[in-house]
């Protein structure tokens, strides 16, 4: 059965794009605690289903689909600007394609409006309407208000005409930047892109006994199920090791292993990945919020996952990325490599940030183990000796060598060297994801 939390947002999601929601109306219309409706509410923001709009309320939203994340909605506009809605309410919850910013003449600069783009202008109100008529939204920079009949226009085509402090150039820069970390956000795996749903995962009830899994075992062939009761929430996980010398009548439940380790659809696959190697497990039951069983993933499919993604274009670049980016291999027989230290990776006195020295670190090691073993790993331990500052644009020259390779651990030990001058060193350890 399921909760009323889970009620409410089946709710939210059935309702039109646009619908204005308010707590006291869901408690209303499904006959809940307003406190119940509130906590559902703030879920459904969280999963993107509802934006909350200072002095608009919350509305339904359209749930984009991630390939398309580089696009924002109005709505989401409002709140990067800190904006005010002056019109076209009921029009905030659709997607715009792409922001022009108005700094010509009127007949010039409308060659480049098109419907769906959202026109930046300060207080030309010809402008204003024009946009609107072009069916784009119109966001008014430096706090200026729009004539009453360009309001009426706005609701009419229902448009959002968005009123900002900000001048023109911090507007842009502001929409540009969040454009910019919704790619970084996309680029990131995510359980939900690589998990077997339920449908496809295998799983025994509490209920049953050691025979049903030894038949199971033999059908797919796999080791480890999830076990769930009767509504298909996760109790626990059952594996080979636990049904050893147990007669085949032994109810599942008293063999299991009971609080299992679990992920959610939003964790990530390098933290997932990190799970599974810290407590030595090869599949994990993806859940719900409410503990109700997802799907399963397995060690295979996180490691399909970050080889795929280690061969993917990144859209929007993270101090990661540039760093990785300057990494050059000189010699994969002695694990040499060469670093260009960039702008971008330097702190406030213009010498290499730690952040940036660490991503080095860190990266040259993980290459080393690809060179010697092909696998992925995980950081469990690293120490680093800071010997002589790095300035910008010196070119390093970086020697990692293996002092212990096992078949779940590797130490070791890696020098960064400037014009043959020591100027960091550093001892780390990493976990290895098997294959």
């Amino acid at each position: 059965m399921t909760t009323k939390h889970e009620q409410i947002l089946a709710y939210i999601e059935k309702l039109p794009v646009g619908d204005k929601i308010s707590v006291r109306q869901i408690a209303k219309d499904l006959t809940v605690s307003e406190g119940t409706a509130y906590r559902a509410i703030k879920e459904a923001e969280t999963r993107r289903l509802v934006s909350t709009i200072e002095r608009v309320g919350t509305i339904r939203i359209e749930l984009k689909k991630k390939e398309h994340f580089e696009r924002l909605t109005y709505a989401e506009v409002v709140n990067i600007v800190d904006g005010q809605v002056l019109g076209g309410k009921t029009g905030l919850h659709k997607t715009l394609n792409k922001f022009v910013i108005g700094a010509m003449q009127l007949e010039d600069m409308m060659r480049y409006v098109e419907p769906s783009n959202l026109l930046i202008a300060g207080n030309r109100l010809k402008v204003h309407e024009t946009a609107l008529q072009a069916g784009a939204a119109v966001l008014v920079t430096g706090g200026f208000d729009v004539t009453e009949s360009t309001k009426r226009l706005a609701d009419e085509l229902e448009l959002p005409v968005i009123s900002t402090s900000y001048d023109t150039f911090t507007v842009a820069t502001m929409i540009n930047r969040a454009i910019d970390d919704q790619l970084i956000k996309k680029d990131v795996l995510l359980i939900e892109d690589i998990y077997v749903p339920l449908q496809e995962t295998s799983y025994l009830y509490a209920t049953d006994q050691v025979k049903q899994y030894r038949v199971l075992n033999d059908i797919t062939t796999h080791g480890v199920f999830p076990v769930v009761d009767a509504s298909k929430k996760l109790v626990g996980i059952i594996t080979a090791r636990d049904v050893i010398g147990k007669s085949n009548n032994e109810p599942i439940e008293k063999v299991m292993t009971k609080n299992p380790i679990s992920v959610t659809m939003k964790t990530s696959v390098s933290s997932a990945s990190h799970r599974m190697i810290w407590e030595g497990v090869d599949l994990l039951p993806v859940v719900r919020d409410t503990n109700y069983l997802e799907g399963v993933i397995s060690r295979q499919d996180v490691l399909k996952a970050l080889q795929a993604a280690a061969r993917q274009p990144q859209n929007g670049e993270t101090i990661d990325d540039i760093v990785k980016q300057q990494i050059k291999i000189i010699s994969t027989e002695d694990f040499i490599f060469e670093f260009v230290v960039t702008p971008q990776m330097t702190d406030h006195y213009g010498a290499m940030s730690n952040g940036a020295f660490t991503i080095l670190v860190t990266e040259t090691g993980a290459q080393t183990l690809k060179i010697r073993k092909r696998g992925e790993s995980v950081v469990e331990n690293m120490t680093i000796y800071y010997t002589k500052p790095i300035q910008l644009e010196s070119i390093l020259r970086i020697q990692a060598r293996v002092l212990e390779l096992s078949r779940k651990v590797a130490k070791m030990d890696i020098e960064i060297f400037n014009d043959k001058l020591l100027v960091g060193k550093a001892m780390v350890t990493y976990q290895l994801l098997e294959r």
